[in-house]
């Protein structure tokens, strides 16, 4: 037999390599063991990991969910509430309009009183004077009597509009000096809504003032005339027939058809060259205002001596005595370039100041401001052609001998 060609040194070398294979695969089967009992642990704590994210996530979305019905709720109720301070500011604004009234009728209430001390007082001077007269008559020597055609124009007994003229006067300046205050900023907040030159606002409203007085004093003379004519042929007291016509207006101040008035003072500031306005609105924007002068002037013709306003024309001296100055003033120039307010005077007495506006150039502002406007030389609106007629009409309420 043959020997083998593998000799006892090779055996034993392939022997030993075996063995160092099958150590060298035990190593490995252990750390490949050891490695995927770590990946184990490793998946097992990202498991319980992703259970508390996953249940932190559902914590957190009942939370949201939470507070999405807290703020639903709170908005409702917020909700509610402004509507319950919107309800409550209604209620407040009535509140207030229910006062306002009150106060307007406590206003008259007032005027009422005051009217009834005064005819109070106008009555207990006629008891006086009956009284003395009732003891003149039983006197044994009387006085001799005048004859009607010797008394002088004023009687003996006064008349009413005499005995409330200080009264009738002091209440109308301070009604004035409301207008002033209150009326005419009211009338200058509406007119700069619509012109932004605050220039032509004060022109508007003076030339408006001046307008009311002319209009009511000319609304005056025509009614005292239709008053004398009516009580002319009845007329039989111991008062001329002046004080018993100025008399009876000052009793019947509420038969003044105002609004012809209003009407006619508007038609004359609409072809009024030194007015620039726009066409699309009206001056009935201040008719408040035009309508609460015209009675005003037309109560201070009842005094005696009536009262009056000033002349006044842009250009003129400026008078420290009838006119303040404007706070935008120039107070170093002596012309004055426009008026704000007029002076009420009583002959050459100046009651009530004015307010004007100095500055430089005002002679050459003034020949400029009588040119015609381009705004005003454009046709009227409908509005003003069919509110207003042209021609000056009487009062509707005529003057009847059934209302003597």
């Amino acid at each position: 037999m043959a020997r083998p060609s593998v000799s006892d040194d090779t055996s034993l070398q392939l022997i030993q390599e075996s063995v160092e294979k099958d150590r060298m695969i035990r190593e490995l089967s252990a750390s490949h063991d050891s490695d995927v009992q770590k990946l184990e642990n490793q998946l097992c704590s990202t498991r319980l990991q992703l259970d508390s994210v996953r249940s932190e996530l559902v914590e957190a979305q009942t939370e949201l969910d939470e507070t999405k019905n807290k703020s639903a709720t709170t908005l409702l109720a917020t909700e509610d509430e402004i509507l319950q301070l919107k309800a409550d500011l209604r209620s407040a604004h009535e509140q207030l309009e229910i006062y306002k009234r009150k106060v307007d009728a406590l206003d008259d209430y007032e005027r009422q009183i005051r009217l009834l001390r005064d005819e109070v007082s106008y009555l207990s001077n006629e008891k006086a004077m009956l009284q003395e007269r009732l003891v003149r008559s039983r006197s044994p020597s009387p006085l001799p009597r005048l004859s009607r055609s010797a008394s002088p124009v004023r009687s003996e007994s006064p008349t009413r509009a005499q005995l409330t003229n200080s009264s009738r006067r002091a209440r109308l300046v301070s009604r004035l000096s409301d207008l002033y205050a209150v009326e005419r900023l009211e009338a200058q907040s509406l007119l700069r809504r619509y012109i932004t030159d605050s220039e032509m606002v004060q022109k508007i409203i003076f030339i408006a003032v001046v307008e009311s007085f002319q209009t009511a004093k000319l609304a005056y003379r025509q009614f005292k005339l239709r008053v004398r004519k009516t009580l002319s042929p009845s007329h039989y007291g111991p008062e001329s027939l002046e004080d018993a016509a100025v008399d009876y207006i000052v009793r019947n101040l509420d038969l003044y058809d105002v609004q012809t008035s209003v009407n006619d003072v508007i038609n004359a500031m609409n072809v009024n060259p030194r007015i620039s306005f726009p066409p699309e609105v009206d001056f009935v924007l201040i008719s408040s205002l035009i309508r609460e002068t015209c009675r005003v002037a037309f109560a201070v013709q009842t005094l005696d001596p009536p009262l009056d306003l000033a002349f006044a024309s842009d250009g003129e001296l400026y008078n420290e005595n009838r006119y303040r100055r404007s706070y935008d003033s120039d107070f170093t120039a002596p012309l004055v370039l426009y008026h704000v307010w007029p002076a009420l005077v009583e002959g050459d007495v100046v009651l009530v100041k004015g307010e004007a506006v100095t500055r430089r150039g005002a002679v050459w502002s003034r020949y400029r401001s009588r040119s015609v406007s381009p705004a005003r030389s454009r046709s009227l609106s409908p509005t003003r052609s069919l509110a207003f007629n042209s021609k000056r009409s009487l009062s509707p309420q005529r003057l009847r001998a059934s209302f003597l």
